[in-house]
C-alpha cells in the first residue's frame, strides 16, 4: 500500500516572498539571532578595468577607457555602488583615460579617478601632481614574490622599498592604499608587521591620508572558509587585519577566479567585516577574471548593503561595447551572456509558459532589460514553440492551433533527419507569421 504523505494540503502557494520578491532582486532572509555581527552597515565596491582588465588583455583606446568610465557612472548614480576606478600612469593613452576620468569627476561623476603604481620611490614621484586624492601601491606580499622578485631579495628588503614609497606618496599629500599581492599565500609575520609599519608611518599626517589595505587573491586559491588556516582562510585574513587595527572601511578585498570560488570569497570577505570588493564590471582581467562586480553587487543588494541599486540595463551596452573589442562575454556568461536566461528544454517552456517565475530567478526584463528566451531543439516540444511564439509576437496559441502543430511537425522532422543545431527565431520567424 503507497503511504500516506504527512504533506498538508494548503490554499495559496509559499513562494518566500521575503527572499524572492517579484519586483526585485533575491533577498537574504536571516534566521532570528543569525545575522553576523561583523557584517556591516554598508558596503561597495570599486572598479579596475581600467587597470587589471587592460592588463588582462582588453584593449582600451582612450575614446574606449573613458566611455567605459561613463557607462561605470550611469550604472552606479546615485546609489553608492562603484565609488573609484582605478588607472594607469605609464603610458599617455592611460594619462589621457585618467585626465578624462577627473575633468568628469569633478563635474559631477560618481566613481573617483585613483591611480596604481609600483611601490617604490619613483613611481610614488610620478603620481604626486596628478590631481588624484589617493594610489594604489602594489606591494607583493608573499615569499613567492619578496624572495624571488627582489635582489637579492627577501622579507625585509621589500618592506624597507615599499615603506620609502609610502613615505613619499604621504608627503605629497595622497592617502596609500596598498595592494597586498598574493595575500591568500603570504605568512602571517609579513603581513601583520608590515600592515603595523604603515599605521605607525602614517599616523602623523591627517585622518584623510590614512591607509587603506587590499587584500589581494592574486591566484584564486582563497577559500570562503571559516576556520580554515593562514593564509587561505578570506574570513580569517579579514578578521586579523581588523583585530590589527585596520577599520573595515579602509580594507579591500580583490580576487581573481582561478578555482571557481570568486564571489563566495568576495561574500565571506562582507561578512566578516571587509568594506570593499574590488573587480571588474563583467569580470574583465587577468587568466580566469576579477571579481564581477555585477554578481558581487546583487548580493549586497540581496543583503541589504547599499543605499541604493545601480541600474542594471546600462550593462547591456558595456556587453556590446565589449563584442565590438572582440572581448564580448561567453554565451553563458551569468546575467548578460547571450544564452544566460535561454532554455531549449520542452519541460521549462512548458512551465515558463504556465508561471514564468518557475524558471527565472528574478524578473529578468525590469531588472536586467533582458528578454527570456527559447532556442527550439528536438527536446523543445510544442511547448516550447508556444513560448517562443508569443515572446516575440505577443500572440499565445493553443497546443491544439493546427498552423502551430504543422510547423512544430516540420521542425520535428528536421530533428529526426539529423540536425544538430538549434532553430532561432530568426529562422523561423516568416514560418510562424505564415501560421499567425
Amino acid at each position: 500500500m503507497t503511504p500516506t504523505p504527512a504533506v498538508q494540503a494548503v490554499v495559496q502557494p509559499d513562494l518566500f516572498l521575503g527572499a524572492f520578491p517579484p519586483s526585485g532582486f533575491p533577498q537574504v532572509v536571516w534566521q532570528e539571532g543569525q545575522r553576523p555581527t561583523s557584517l556591516p552597515t554598508q558596503a561597495w565596491t570599486t572598479e579596475t578595468t581600467h587597470r587589471d582588465g587592460q592588463q588582462g588583455g582588453l584593449p582600451l583606446s582612450t575614446e574606449d577607457g573613458l566611455t567605459i568610465y561613463d557607462l561605470m557612472g550611469e550604472f552606479t548614480a546615485q546609489s553608492g555602488a562603484i565609488r573609484q576606478a582605478e588607472f594607469f600612469v605609464y603610458r599617455p593613452a592611460d594619462r589621457a583615460m585618467l585626465e578624462g576620468a577627473l575633468e568628469r569627476w569633478r563635474s559631477g561623476h560618481p566613481v573617483e579617478p585613483t591611480t596604481w603604481i609600483r611601490a617604490t620611490r619613483r613611481d610614488a614621484e610620478l603620481v604626486a601632481g596628478l590631481g588624484i586624492r589617493e594610489t594604489g601601491m602594489l606591494a607583493s606580499a608573499s615569499d613567492y614574490h619578496t624572495f624571488y622578485k627582489f635582489t637579492p631579495g627577501g622579507r625585509t628588503q621589500a618592506a624597507r622599498t615599499y615603506l620609502e614609497a609610502v613615505q613619499v606618496v604621504l608627503d605629497a599629500g595622497l592617502r596609500p592604499r596598498l595592494h597586498l599581492e598574493d595575500a591568500t599565500r603570504a605568512p602571517r609575520e609579513f603581513i601583520l608587521p608590515f600592515v603595523a609599519a604603515v599605521q605607525e608611518l602614517s599616523a602623523s599626517y591627517p585622518d584623510v591620508q590614512a591607509p587603506k589595505f587590499r587584500l589581494c587573491d592574486t591566484m584564486g586559491v582563497g577559500l570562503p572558509l571559516e576556520g580554515a588556516a593562514w593564509p587561505r582562510s578570506v574570513p580569517g585574513m579579514v578578521r586579523e587585519l581588523l583585530a590589527a587595527g585596520v577599520a573595515g572601511e579602509r580594507l579591500e578585498f580583490h580576487p581573481h577566479n582561478d578555482t571557481h570560488l570568486v564571489v563566495a570569497n568576495c561574500l565571506s570577505a562582507v561578512l566578516a567585516g571587509c568594506t570593499a570588493i574590488n573587480g571588474t564590471l563583467l569580470g574583465k582581467g587577468e587568466r580566469t577574471g576579477n571579481a564581477p562586480l555585477e554578481g558581487v553587487l546583487l548580493h549586497l543588494i540581496g543583503l541589504n548593503l547599499l543605499p541604493g541599486q545601480p541600474d542594471y540595463h546600462v550593462l547591456n551596452r558595456l556587453a556590446d561595447l565589449y563584442e565590438r573589442l572582440g572581448q564580448g562575454v561567453p554565451a553563458k556568461y551569468p546575467l548578460y551572456g547571450r544564452d544566460a536566461h535561454r532554455t531549449r528544454a520542452g519541460i521549462h517552456a512548458d512551465g515558463l509558459n504556465k508561471f514564468w517565475p518557475m524558471y527565472a530567478p528574478f524578473d529578468v526584463p525590469a531588472l536586467l532589460g533582458r528578454t527570456l528566451d527559447l532556442s527550439l531543439t528536438k527536446d523543445s516540444g510544442l511547448a516550447g514553440l508556444i513560448f517562443l511564439v508569443k515572446a516575440h509576437t505577443g500572440t499565445e496559441l493553443g497546443k491544439d492551433h493546427e498552423g502551430l502543430r504543422a510547423l512544430h511537425a516540420e521542425l520535428s522532422a528536421e530533428f529526426d533527419a539529423g540536425r544538430q543545431t538549434a532553430a532561432e527565431w530568426e529562422e523561423i520567424a516568416d514560418r510562424v507569421r505564415a501560421v499567425l
